[in-house]
């Protein structure tokens, strides 16, 4: 409890009837808001005079609850000032109390009420923040992680979207899959460094600009160099960057042109395994801006294969033995889990196995894209 009061003689009565009400067990009194204001603790309660010497009137309350949002504020007001206590609670006070007509159980019971209902709105407000804080992730989500636009009926497209742990916010994490009329087939993975909502918005920024870039045919190196761009220009600080990995299969699936901006190479899944694609890396977006050379790498997809996508996050977990599950280790993992043919009981077995030795100690977003096809489009065939 807090009093701010600056005459001693209604000070010490504030105090006796809030001794005689037994709601405060600690007591606090100031005779100035500068004064209070340098108290370290916040109160449950805030009893305010409206006439004090460094503030008066709406203006002490305001800077008041300026001061302590959280709190139940009660103004103090004269015999001849009601008034300004009504307008006092209009303007945030939970009640006010006239000097010269309080007691022990009514100071007590106004207390009491007034923490009661500060509690209940603040409450009420952390809901309805949390609300649209959900709104706004599934917007982000949206951008983050859209609906494949492809038309081929023999693609199977199925992705994983996992948040770090014990949160709900979407990171940087971002992937998408286009297909052109002749049936190549584009796809991006990445991955802004960091998480929050500055990230989520970069990374829906880098994946519109991908598909829009994809779309009006320019080269995977071209659309590197403006994707750098673009994220130099919308990123909030010079320590942000990105990677990035753009994928573009051939029509008749033989294979497939690789691009790497500093981003973990893909994985060919096979039948009889997985291994990395053989792709030449560069520097991450905006990490050098300028200065990278992103060139592209021809992988050789066999007959049944399949090509794995994903961020870092799903190997930077812990394995079984407490260490870093790590990159070589997942692509072992990976490779081990081929006997299972199906797309989406694949990826869901190799993340059950990521999440089982890591028990909830890696923080880091976890994206995944598995592109599989059953046979090459018809036209295509030789």
């Amino acid at each position: 409890m807090l009093l701010i009061e600056d005459d001693l003689g209604d000070a010490l009565l504030a105090q006796e009837h809030l001794a005689d009400s037994a709601v405060a067990t600690r007591f606090v009194q100031a005779s100035s808001l500068v004064e209070a204001s340098a108290l370290p603790a916040t109160p449950d309660c805030v009893l305010l005079d409206l006439d004090l010497p460094d503030s008066q009137g709406l203006e002490a309350l305001r800077r008041a609850l300026d001061r302590w949002p959280e709190a139940a504020v009660v103004v103090l007001t004269g015999l001849d000032d009601a008034a300004t206590g009504t307008a006092a609670v209009a303007a945030g006070a939970q009640d006010y109390l006239v000097k010269g007509q309080v007691d022990g159980a009514v100071i007590g019971r106004t207390v009491e009420f007034a923490i009661q209902r500060q509690r209940a709105h603040t409450a009420e407000r952390q809901l309805r923040e949390s609300r649209l804080q959900a709104r706004e992730n599934d917007r982000l989500q949206r951008g983050l992680l859209p609906k494949p636009l492809t038309t081929d009926p023999s693609l199977t497209v199925i992705s994983r979207y996992v948040p770090g742990q014990q949160r709900s916010l979407l990171g940087g994490d971002f992937f998408d899959v286009v297909q052109e009329e002749d049936g190549t087939l584009h796809a991006v993975i990445g991955d802004v460094c960091g998480n929050g909502p500055d990230e989520a918005a970069i990374g829906v920024g880098l994946r519109v600009g991908w598909r829009t870039l994809t779309l009006a045919g320019l080269s995977k190196a071209h659309r590197m160099r403006l994707l750098e761009q673009v994220l130099v220009a919308e990123r909030p600080h010079d320590a942000m960057f990105a990677t990035a990995c753009t994928v573009r299969i051939a029509p008749d699936r033989s294979h497939a042109i690789v691009a790497s901006a500093g981003h973990p190479p893909p994985l060919v899944i096979t039948p009889n395994g997985a291994y990395s694609a053989p792709v030449r890396h560069h520097l991450g977006l905006g990490m050098f801006p300028g200065l990278g050379r992103w060139q592209e790498s021809r992988v050789e997809l066999p007959t049944g294969a399949g090509l794995l996508l994903y961020t870092d996050g799903v190997y930077e977990g812990y394995g079984d033995d407490g260490t870093r599950l790590g990159e070589q280790r997942f692509v072992e993992l990976a490779s081990r889990l081929t006997t299972v043919t199906d797309p989406a009981d694949y990826l869901n077995a190799l993340l059950a196995e990521v999440q089982r030795g890591d028990n909830g100690r890696h923080s880091d977003d976890t994206a995944l894209l598995y592109l599989t096809w059953s046979a090459p489009p018809a036209e295509n065939r030789p």
